[in-house]
């Protein structure tokens, strides 16, 4: 069963009783990834998430490198506002950074996606909002429908 399938259900399960922010742990051993989502709200078709983060349950395939990873993820993430494209891959840190490939406008705000990968085994994704005249950035929800939010997890695990 591949992540997409494992998480899908989850989603549409999920009630999250109360105001604020609410967690979810999905552990898919069987695709090799446990995905922690934290979100403003949750209803039985979409999610308005704060964060979406991606652990791997064990080692990453031979061969697996963050660059490859990155390239992959930008290239299969499909379902977002914006296409996502690589910024900076650092070997030494083990880290690499994808954002929007053009920020949207609302206003005088741009708003834009970054995910960011940690080594081969995690992955977070947040969206942010920044006025144009002035510096700073803020993060922000971003609303997905179960069904783009598991393929996400499913395009960031590969």
């Amino acid at each position: 069963m591949t992540l997409t399938e494992s998480l899908l259900p989850k989603l549409s399960e999920w009630k999250p009783a109360g105001d604020g922010r609410h967690s979810l742990a999905v552990a898919a051993p069987e695709a090799g990834w446990t995905v922690h989502l934290t979100a403003d709200k949750a209803d039985s078709l979409s999610c308005l998430v704060w964060e979406l983060t991606l652990d791997r349950a064990g080692d990453a395939p031979e061969g697996s490198t963050l660059r490859a990873w990155a390239e992959g993820v930008a290239k299969r993430a499909t379902g977002l506002l914006e296409p996502l494209r690589v910024i900076e891959v650092d070997a030494p840190r083990a880290e690499a950074l994808l954002r929007s490939d053009a920020p949207a406008r609302k206003g005088g705000l741009l708003a834009y996606y970054e995910v960011r990968l940690f080594g081969t085994g995690r992955a977070t994704v947040r969206r942010f909002a920044a006025n144009r005249t002035e510096s700073g950035r803020e993060q922000v929800a971003y609303a997905l429908t179960h069904e783009v939010l598991a393929k996400l997890a499913g395009d960031i695990a590969g």
